[in-house]
Parts: structure tokens; C-alpha cells; sequence
């Protein structure tokens, strides 16, 4: 059966806090156990483990200890308590995916030069640390840690999905500059190969998919600028050419 109460000891092995916080918590008032053995020793009772559980949540979530006591009054505290402390969880998690699949990558190129692993470590701490402000704006933690994932099992996929890219964009401008119409055959076609390398990131998510639209349209200049495509041009042809019956939208 489960166990109704726990003497200090008793609780300070279940929990792995010491005897001395505990004690220190009883004395601010903090966590005062519920009751006491026959002899005087604190008797802790099952509010008071849920008690003590949310003094530890609300300090990983920051909240300075002098403060908690007062925090712990409100009588709904504890679902929300719970909900900040999964919230916090599902962030750490997700940071913790994509730091796994980063060293996946890491642990697969072991054995190149010293120059390389240094570069590599650099490259790391860049993706990893201190992720792209605007990346982070459009995509969700769970989003970065699909993709991160997605990057360690099946790289090799996804460097050739990235290597069609400039192909088929110089296909595209080729097809504007000599103004071929989007809704022939031909411009149906690159349509049709233009969503199905976005399917090949978004896997039919629509929340990645609205992500990565959104991305491209408000910094379509600078991705254009730093990564070579694609152009105002470009997509207002892509949109033309895949839109209506036969254009694979």
C-alpha cells in the first residue's frame, strides 16, 4: 500500500533532498510538516510531498525561494504549477533532441582532421547554443527538434532534396527569362517539382508548411541574398504555374 506519512529521514531518501533543507524549509515555514511522532519528530503527510514537489518546480522555474511561500497560497497553484513545469520539460527536451542529432553528425566525421572536428565544434556551438533568431521566430521547439532529428537519420535524403534546390531554381529562371507560360505543360511541370521538394520538408505538416511560407515571405530578400534564391520572379511564377486545376496544389 502506499505509504501515508514519512518521518525526515524517510522522506529525505524518497525525495534525495537532505535532511538539512528540509528542516531549513520547516523553519522559514516553507513546507511545516503536518504532524509529529509520539517522541516529536516531524511527521510529513502526503499534502506535504505535494508541497515540497512544488517548491522544487517553481524554483527550476526561477521563482527566487523567499517568494514561493507566498505563491503556494493560491488554491489552484498546483495544475498550474505542473503545467509550467511540463512546458519547461518539453523545452528542455526539445533542445536536448537537437543537441543529439548535432552530435550524431559530430560522431559520424570522428575520424576527419583536427582542423575539420574544430570546425565542426564551431559550427556546434553556432546551431546548437545560440540557434538563428530568425529560424526560432517561425518554427516552434518541436518543430527545430523534428527537423534536427530528421537531419541525423536521413542526412543523406536531405542533402540531395538541398542539392535539387539550385537546379531547379536556374530551371525556373530559365523559364521566366524566356517567358514560358506558367500554365503550359512545362511551367505545370516545374510547378509540380517545386512542391514536391517543399513536401520532401514539410511532410505534409500543414503548421511546418505555414512556418516555412511565412519565413520565406517576410525575408525573402535576405534569403535571396544569402542563400541564392529564390526571387520575387521566381515565385510569383511557382504560384502561377501551381495554381488552379493541374497545378498541384
Amino acid at each position: 500500500m502506499e505509504q501515508d506519512s514519512w518521518k525526515v529521514g524517510e522522506l529525505a531518501r524518497a525525495t534525495g533532498l537532505t535532511v538539512r533543507t528540509l528542516h531549513h524549509w520547516d523553519k522559514v515555514g516553507l513546507v511545516v510538516p503536518s504532524g509529529r511522532t509520539a517522541s516529536g519528530h516531524r511527521l510529513y503527510a502526503r499534502a506535504d510531498v505535494e508541497r515540497i514537489y512544488q517548491v522544487i518546480a517553481l524554483r527550476q522555474l526561477g521563482v527566487p525561494l523567499p517568494t514561493i511561500g507566498s505563491l503556494l497560497e493560491g488554491s489552484s497553484l498546483l495544475e498550474d504549477v505542473l503545467e509550467q513545469h511540463r512546458r519547461v520539460i518539453d523545452d528542455q527536451l526539445a533542445a536536448l533532441r537537437r543537441l543529439r542529432a548535432e552530435l550524431g553528425a559530430m560522431i559520424a566525421a570522428a575520424g576527419s582532421t583536427e582542423h575539420r572536428r574544430s570546425a565542426d565544434f564551431l559550427a556546434l556551438i553556432r546551431k546548437v547554443i545560440v540557434v538563428d533568431e530568425t529560424v526560432k521566430k517561425y518554427f516552434t521547439k518541436q518543430q527545430l527538434a523534428d527537423l534536427a532529428e530528421r537531419r541525423e537519420h536521413e542526412g543523406e535524403q536531405i542533402a540531395a532534396v538541398q542539392a535539387a534546390w539550385p537546379e531547379l531554381i536556374a530551371r525556373v529562371q530559365r523559364a521566366v527569362d524566356d517567358g514560358v507560360d506558367p500554365a503550359s505543360a512545362e511551367g505545370r511541370g516545374l510547378g509540380r517539382e517545386w512542391l514536391a521538394l517543399l513536401e520532401q520538408f514539410h511532410r505534409g505538416d500543414e503548421q511546418m508548411r505555414d512556418s516555412l511560407y511565412a519565413m520565406h515571405a517576410e525575408n525573402s530578400e535576405s534569403i535571396e541574398r544569402e542563400h541564392g534564391g529564390p526571387t520575387q520572379a521566381q515565385m510569383e511564377f511557382i504560384t502561377r504555374a501551381t495554381a488552379g486545376p493541374g497545378g498541384g496544389s
